[in-house]
Protein backbone atom coordinates (compact mmCIF):
# COMPACT_ATOMS: atom_id res chain seq x y z
CA UNK A 1 0.00 0.00 0.00
CA UNK A 2 1.07 3.69 -0.69
CA UNK A 3 1.95 5.54 2.17
CA UNK A 4 -0.47 8.91 2.24
CA UNK A 5 1.40 12.25 3.20
CA UNK A 6 -0.68 12.06 6.35
CA UNK A 7 1.34 8.40 7.69
CA UNK A 8 4.57 10.10 6.13
CA UNK A 9 4.39 13.13 8.66
CA UNK A 10 3.54 10.84 11.75
CA UNK A 11 6.60 8.62 11.16
CA UNK A 12 8.52 11.77 10.76
CA UNK A 13 7.18 12.95 13.97
CA UNK A 14 7.83 9.69 15.67
CA UNK A 15 11.63 9.58 13.53
CA UNK A 16 11.83 13.15 15.53
CA UNK A 17 10.60 12.49 18.85
CA UNK A 18 13.24 9.30 18.62
CA UNK A 19 15.77 11.02 17.76
CA UNK A 20 15.23 13.73 20.38
CA UNK A 21 15.00 10.13 22.80
CA UNK A 22 18.08 9.73 21.58
CA UNK A 23 19.69 12.45 22.09
CA UNK A 24 18.96 12.65 25.37
CA UNK A 25 20.21 9.01 26.20
CA UNK A 26 23.49 10.04 24.73
CA UNK A 27 23.74 13.12 26.65
CA UNK A 28 23.08 11.26 30.41
CA UNK A 29 24.70 8.06 29.74
CA UNK A 30 28.25 7.66 30.45
CA UNK A 31 31.10 7.23 32.45
CA UNK A 32 29.14 9.67 34.83
CA UNK A 33 25.07 9.12 35.14
CA UNK A 34 23.54 12.02 34.71
CA UNK A 35 19.77 12.31 35.07
CA UNK A 36 17.54 14.14 32.70
CA UNK A 37 17.32 17.41 35.47
CA UNK A 38 21.17 17.48 35.44
CA UNK A 39 21.05 17.12 31.21
CA UNK A 40 18.35 20.26 31.07
CA UNK A 41 20.26 22.07 34.00
CA UNK A 42 23.64 21.15 31.85
CA UNK A 43 22.23 22.47 28.34
CA UNK A 44 20.84 25.36 29.99
CA UNK A 45 23.54 26.13 32.01
CA UNK A 46 21.72 27.15 35.15
CA UNK A 47 21.52 25.85 39.03
CA UNK A 48 24.82 26.29 39.39
CA UNK A 49 25.94 22.83 38.61
CA UNK A 50 29.28 23.45 37.13
CA UNK A 51 30.02 19.16 36.57
CA UNK A 52 26.69 19.04 34.90
CA UNK A 53 27.66 21.73 32.54
CA UNK A 54 31.35 20.72 31.84
CA UNK A 55 30.07 17.34 30.95
CA UNK A 56 26.84 17.90 28.71
CA UNK A 57 28.13 20.86 26.80
CA UNK A 58 31.89 20.59 26.29
CA UNK A 59 31.83 16.45 25.78
CA UNK A 60 28.60 15.07 25.16
CA UNK A 61 26.74 17.50 23.35
CA UNK A 62 29.32 18.28 20.48
CA UNK A 63 29.78 14.09 19.64
CA UNK A 64 26.01 13.47 19.79
CA UNK A 65 26.02 16.39 17.13
CA UNK A 66 28.62 14.68 15.36
CA UNK A 67 27.24 11.46 15.58
CA UNK A 68 23.78 13.07 14.38
CA UNK A 69 25.11 15.03 11.19
CA UNK A 70 27.50 11.80 10.26
CA UNK A 71 24.67 9.08 10.21
CA UNK A 72 22.24 11.79 8.14
CA UNK A 73 24.84 11.99 5.78
CA UNK A 74 25.71 8.36 5.19
CA UNK A 75 21.87 7.69 5.25
CA UNK A 76 21.03 10.16 2.85
CA UNK A 77 24.10 9.67 0.12
CA UNK A 78 23.00 5.74 0.49
CA UNK A 79 19.65 6.81 -0.43
CA UNK A 80 20.58 8.71 -3.24
CA UNK A 81 22.95 6.52 -4.55
CA UNK A 82 20.89 3.33 -4.35
CA UNK A 83 18.41 5.46 -6.82
CA UNK A 84 20.80 6.73 -8.89
CA UNK A 85 22.48 3.22 -9.88
CA UNK A 86 19.29 1.56 -9.32
CA UNK A 87 21.01 -1.16 -7.15
CA UNK A 88 19.73 -1.82 -3.35
CA UNK A 89 23.20 -3.21 -2.39
CA UNK A 90 24.70 0.20 -3.76
CA UNK A 91 26.75 1.62 -0.65
CA UNK A 92 28.91 5.09 -0.32
CA UNK A 93 31.73 3.24 0.29
CA UNK A 94 31.43 0.83 -2.61
CA UNK A 95 32.89 3.90 -4.48
CA UNK A 96 36.12 3.91 -2.65
CA UNK A 97 35.47 7.20 -1.46
CA UNK A 98 36.10 5.96 2.28
CA UNK A 99 39.31 4.37 1.27
CA UNK A 100 40.29 7.77 -0.34
CA UNK A 101 39.69 10.00 2.98
CA UNK A 102 41.40 7.29 5.17
CA UNK A 103 44.56 7.05 2.93
CA UNK A 104 44.89 10.79 3.42
CA UNK A 105 43.98 10.42 7.36
CA UNK A 106 47.14 8.26 7.10
CA UNK A 107 49.28 10.30 4.92
CA UNK A 108 48.82 13.26 6.80
CA UNK A 109 49.63 10.94 10.16
CA UNK A 110 53.23 9.61 8.48
CA UNK A 111 54.37 12.81 7.44
CA UNK A 112 53.79 14.29 10.48
CA UNK A 113 53.88 18.30 11.88
CA UNK A 114 51.38 20.28 10.33
CA UNK A 115 49.90 17.59 8.21
CA UNK A 116 49.18 15.52 11.04
CA UNK A 117 47.11 18.81 12.81
CA UNK A 118 45.54 18.98 9.08
CA UNK A 119 44.13 15.61 9.34
CA UNK A 120 41.05 15.86 8.85
CA UNK A 121 41.14 17.94 5.60
CA UNK A 122 44.08 15.90 4.00
CA UNK A 123 41.25 12.84 4.42
CA UNK A 124 38.37 15.46 2.97
CA UNK A 125 41.01 15.83 0.39
CA UNK A 126 41.73 12.33 0.03
CA UNK A 127 37.52 11.83 -0.77
CA UNK A 128 37.50 14.14 -3.34
CA UNK A 129 40.46 13.31 -5.24
CA UNK A 130 38.75 9.35 -5.33
CA UNK A 131 35.88 11.04 -5.90
CA UNK A 132 36.78 12.36 -9.48
CA UNK A 133 39.05 9.57 -9.88
CA UNK A 134 36.45 7.30 -9.80
CA UNK A 135 33.68 9.63 -11.33
CA UNK A 136 36.11 9.69 -14.37
CA UNK A 137 36.41 6.36 -14.86
CA UNK A 138 32.94 5.52 -14.89
CA UNK A 139 31.80 7.79 -17.85
CA UNK A 140 30.79 6.78 -20.88
CA UNK A 141 30.11 9.01 -23.48
CA UNK A 142 29.29 11.33 -21.51
CA UNK A 143 27.36 9.62 -19.03
CA UNK A 144 27.48 7.64 -16.01
CA UNK A 145 27.63 4.12 -16.40
CA UNK A 146 26.63 2.35 -13.31
CA UNK A 147 28.51 -1.24 -13.85
CA UNK A 148 31.55 0.76 -14.34
CA UNK A 149 31.30 3.01 -11.37
CA UNK A 150 30.41 0.24 -9.44
CA UNK A 151 33.17 -1.81 -10.58
CA UNK A 152 35.48 1.49 -10.81
CA UNK A 153 34.67 2.20 -7.21
CA UNK A 154 35.61 -1.41 -6.19
CA UNK A 155 38.97 -1.90 -7.48
CA UNK A 156 40.06 1.58 -6.30
CA UNK A 157 38.99 0.73 -3.34
CA UNK A 158 41.23 -2.63 -3.14
CA UNK A 159 44.29 -0.55 -4.35
CA UNK A 160 43.53 2.46 -1.50
CA UNK A 161 43.39 -0.46 1.17
CA UNK A 162 46.31 -2.13 0.34
CA UNK A 163 48.26 1.00 -0.05
CA UNK A 164 47.16 2.41 3.41
CA UNK A 165 47.85 -1.35 4.96
CA UNK A 166 51.59 -0.86 3.33
CA UNK A 167 51.67 2.89 5.42
CA UNK A 168 50.26 1.17 8.58
CA UNK A 169 53.75 -0.76 8.62
CA UNK A 170 55.84 2.68 8.29
CA UNK A 171 53.81 4.10 11.40
CA UNK A 172 54.86 4.03 15.12
CA UNK A 173 53.47 1.74 17.47
CA UNK A 174 51.29 4.59 18.77
CA UNK A 175 50.06 6.21 15.76
CA UNK A 176 49.30 2.53 13.79
CA UNK A 177 46.83 2.16 17.06
CA UNK A 178 44.93 5.28 17.20
CA UNK A 179 44.46 5.05 13.12
CA UNK A 180 43.44 1.45 13.06
CA UNK A 181 40.90 2.95 15.91
CA UNK A 182 39.79 5.31 13.74
CA UNK A 183 39.88 3.16 10.69
CA UNK A 184 36.82 1.39 12.71
CA UNK A 185 35.10 4.73 13.39
CA UNK A 186 35.41 7.20 15.89
CA UNK A 187 33.73 10.02 16.90
CA UNK A 188 35.65 10.99 20.11
CA UNK A 189 38.10 13.72 18.65
CA UNK A 190 35.29 16.76 17.71
CA UNK A 191 35.25 20.09 18.58
CA UNK A 192 32.91 22.82 18.39
CA UNK A 193 35.14 24.81 15.88
CA UNK A 194 34.93 21.54 13.61
CA UNK A 195 31.39 21.56 13.96
CA UNK A 196 30.76 25.21 13.01
CA UNK A 197 31.64 24.30 9.51
CA UNK A 198 30.85 20.70 9.24
CA UNK A 199 27.05 21.27 9.95
CA UNK A 200 26.76 23.59 7.34
CA UNK A 201 28.62 21.94 4.94
CA UNK A 202 26.47 18.68 5.44
CA UNK A 203 23.29 20.25 5.61
CA UNK A 204 23.77 22.51 2.61
CA UNK A 205 24.86 19.25 0.70
CA UNK A 206 21.65 17.22 1.82
CA UNK A 207 18.93 20.04 0.85
CA UNK A 208 20.81 20.25 -2.27
CA UNK A 209 20.36 16.42 -2.78
CA UNK A 210 16.96 16.74 -1.87
CA UNK A 211 16.15 19.20 -4.49
CA UNK A 212 17.04 16.17 -7.08
CA UNK A 213 14.33 14.19 -5.09
CA UNK A 214 11.54 14.17 -8.15
CA UNK A 215 14.58 13.35 -10.13
CA UNK A 216 15.75 10.45 -8.51
CA UNK A 217 11.93 9.15 -8.50
CA UNK A 218 11.87 9.08 -12.30
CA UNK A 219 15.06 7.64 -12.58
CA UNK A 220 13.93 4.82 -10.85
CA UNK A 221 12.38 4.05 -14.16
CA UNK A 222 15.00 4.15 -16.73
CA UNK A 223 17.41 6.40 -18.35
CA UNK A 224 14.84 6.18 -21.59
CA UNK A 225 11.85 6.44 -19.69
CA UNK A 226 13.51 9.87 -17.61
CA UNK A 227 14.95 11.25 -21.08
CA UNK A 228 11.20 10.87 -22.17
CA UNK A 229 9.83 12.32 -19.02
CA UNK A 230 11.94 15.69 -19.89
CA UNK A 231 14.83 14.76 -17.06
CA UNK A 232 18.23 15.68 -18.37
CA UNK A 233 19.20 12.11 -17.18
CA UNK A 234 23.33 13.08 -17.43
CA UNK A 235 23.29 16.39 -15.57
CA UNK A 236 20.98 14.80 -12.69
CA UNK A 237 23.69 12.03 -12.55
CA UNK A 238 26.63 13.56 -12.46
CA UNK A 239 25.20 16.40 -9.51
CA UNK A 240 23.77 13.38 -7.85
CA UNK A 241 27.22 11.51 -7.61
CA UNK A 242 28.98 14.61 -6.95
CA UNK A 243 26.82 15.40 -3.57
CA UNK A 244 26.25 11.75 -2.61
CA UNK A 245 30.17 11.70 -2.48
CA UNK A 246 30.57 14.74 -1.19
CA UNK A 247 28.35 14.24 1.71
CA UNK A 248 30.36 10.87 2.46
CA UNK A 249 33.50 12.72 2.49
CA UNK A 250 32.57 15.30 4.71
CA UNK A 251 31.60 12.43 7.10
CA UNK A 252 34.28 9.95 6.79
CA UNK A 253 36.73 12.70 6.84
CA UNK A 254 35.89 13.29 10.55
CA UNK A 255 34.52 10.14 11.60
CA UNK A 256 36.36 7.46 9.43
CA UNK A 257 35.16 4.33 8.53
CA UNK A 258 31.38 4.12 9.92
CA UNK A 259 29.50 0.53 7.88
CA UNK A 260 26.24 -0.12 6.78
CA UNK A 261 24.15 2.77 7.53
CA UNK A 262 23.98 3.82 4.21
CA UNK A 263 23.18 0.79 2.75
CA UNK A 264 20.34 -0.27 5.37
CA UNK A 265 18.85 2.82 6.35
CA UNK A 266 17.35 3.42 2.80
CA UNK A 267 16.15 -0.01 3.03
CA UNK A 268 14.44 0.46 6.27
CA UNK A 269 13.04 3.75 5.07
CA UNK A 270 11.38 2.41 2.22
CA UNK A 271 9.76 0.06 4.99
CA UNK A 272 8.69 2.76 5.95
CA UNK A 273 7.44 5.87 3.36
CA UNK A 274 7.74 3.49 0.27
CA UNK A 275 10.25 5.24 -2.10
CA UNK A 276 8.90 8.24 -3.16
CA UNK A 277 12.32 10.15 -2.42
CA UNK A 278 10.84 13.09 -1.31
CA UNK A 279 9.56 11.37 1.47
CA UNK A 280 12.11 8.98 2.03
CA UNK A 281 15.17 11.49 1.84
CA UNK A 282 14.28 12.97 4.93
CA UNK A 283 13.07 9.67 7.00
CA UNK A 284 16.87 8.72 5.73
CA UNK A 285 18.41 11.48 7.58
CA UNK A 286 16.37 11.50 10.50
CA UNK A 287 17.10 7.95 10.87
CA UNK A 288 20.96 7.66 10.36
CA UNK A 289 21.01 10.50 12.84
CA UNK A 290 18.82 8.33 15.45
CA UNK A 291 20.60 5.03 14.48
CA UNK A 292 24.41 6.43 14.88
CA UNK A 293 23.70 8.50 17.93
CA UNK A 294 22.40 5.58 19.70
CA UNK A 295 24.80 3.07 18.32
CA UNK A 296 27.87 5.94 19.47
CA UNK A 297 26.27 5.78 22.81
CA UNK A 298 26.40 1.89 23.25
CA UNK A 299 30.43 2.55 21.91
CA UNK A 300 30.96 4.76 25.19
CA UNK A 301 29.10 2.98 27.38
CA UNK A 302 28.73 -0.85 26.75
CA UNK A 303 32.68 -2.15 28.17
CA UNK A 304 33.16 1.31 29.93
CA UNK A 305 35.24 2.60 30.86
CA UNK A 306 37.51 1.58 27.53
CA UNK A 307 35.29 2.40 24.38
CA UNK A 308 34.58 0.45 21.15
CA UNK A 309 34.69 1.66 17.37
CA UNK A 310 31.26 2.87 16.68
CA UNK A 311 31.82 1.54 12.90
CA UNK A 312 32.22 -2.04 14.80
CA UNK A 313 28.91 -1.24 16.79
CA UNK A 314 26.88 -0.64 13.23
CA UNK A 315 28.38 -3.84 11.71
CA UNK A 316 27.63 -5.93 14.74
CA UNK A 317 23.99 -4.66 14.75
CA UNK A 318 23.64 -3.73 11.05
CA UNK A 319 24.79 -7.53 9.81
CA UNK A 320 22.07 -9.23 11.00
CA UNK A 321 19.48 -6.84 10.03
CA UNK A 322 20.85 -7.02 6.43
CA UNK A 323 20.62 -10.66 6.46
CA UNK A 324 17.02 -10.59 7.35
CA UNK A 325 16.56 -7.66 4.31
CA UNK A 326 18.10 -9.85 2.47
CA UNK A 327 15.90 -13.13 2.94
CA UNK A 328 13.10 -11.20 2.87
CA UNK A 329 13.80 -9.44 -0.09
CA UNK A 330 14.31 -12.82 -1.51
CA UNK A 331 11.33 -14.42 0.03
Amino acid sequence: MRPTRRNALSVALGLAVLLLLAALGALALGGVHLTIARVWSGLLGRDGDPEALAIVRDLRLPRVVLAALVGAALAVSGTALQALLRNPLADPYVLGISSGAALGEILALWLGGLWAAAAPAVAFAGAVATTAWVYLLGRRGGRLASYTLVLAGVITASFLSAVILFILTLLSTRDVRGTAFWLMGDLSVITNARIGWLAPAILVAIVALYAFSKDLNVLLLGDVEAAHLGVPVARVETLVFLLASLLTGLAVSVSGTIGYLGLLVPHLGRMLVGSDHRLLLPTAALGGATILIVADTLARTVVAPLELPVGAVTAVAGAPVFIYLLRRTAG
